[in-house]
């Protein structure tokens, strides 16, 4: 069985908008990250997600760049 929240309810990922929330930039800002491979996410079409885990790890100083 596939799942799409964590244990805590919480979707698996975050959008742009979502994850510029939770840092000081803005979306714009955030995509170009993503587009210099300094932050993980996926591409689904013309949508970016960024997987929850990595990215609550990257911004805590848990993951290296």
């Amino acid at each position: 069985m596939t799942t799409t929240k964590t244990e805590a309810g919480q979707p698996l990922t975050l959008s742009t908008k979502e994850a510029a929330a939770m840092v000081p930039m803005g979306v714009r800002q955030l995509r170009e990250a993503v587009d210099r491979g300094e932050i993980p996410a996926v591409r689904l079409g013309r949508n970016i997600r960024i997987p929850r885990a990595k990215f609550l790890a990257l911004i805590n100083g848990e993951e290296d760049k």
